[in-house]
């Protein structure tokens, strides 16, 4: 009901006046940009996830977001795959703990990868991973 009905109708009380939200997000400020740019490669640490999900979201609102999830992304997919791989045969009793050595060698190299990657693009300046499969395009 509208306010004027409310009035009609002897109520007196006036209903909140509820508005939507735009169609599209606005676009990312430039400290924006880069931060999600920057949270894209430090998601890293936890797999491909994070950068998946900043890519999908913000990749629309930040031209540096997207070009940097995306770099994140195509970089962290293949080698969490591979670990999760590293993490199933590890159970396998007898050669479970070459996989779980290989699973634990996987996840540091992401890291270290990915937290120097997040250091550079923090400080604005574009990053590129020297081994990267860009899958996604």
């Amino acid at each position: 009901m509208s306010n004027t009905a409310d009035h009609q109708h002897g109520r007196g009380a006036t209903a909140p006046v509820f508005e939507g939200s735009p169609a599209q997000a606005p676009p990312l400020t430039p400290s924006e940009d880069r931060q999600f740019a920057t949270l894209a490669h430090f998601g890293g640490i936890l797999g491909f996830v994070p950068s998946l999900l900043i890519f999908l979201i913000f990749r629309t609102r930040g031209p540096f977001t997207a070009q940097e999830s995306k770099e994140a992304l195509n970089f962290t997919l293949p080698p969490t795959i591979l670990a999760l791989v590293a993490w199933v045969l590890s159970l396998i009793p007898g050669v479970g703990a070459v996989f779980a050595v290989v699973n634990a060698l996987i996840w540091v190299a992401i890291t270290v990868l990915s937290v120097n990657a997040g250091v550079q693009v923090n400080r604005g300046r574009p990053h590129r991973y020297a081994l990267n499969l860009r899958l996604i395009r």
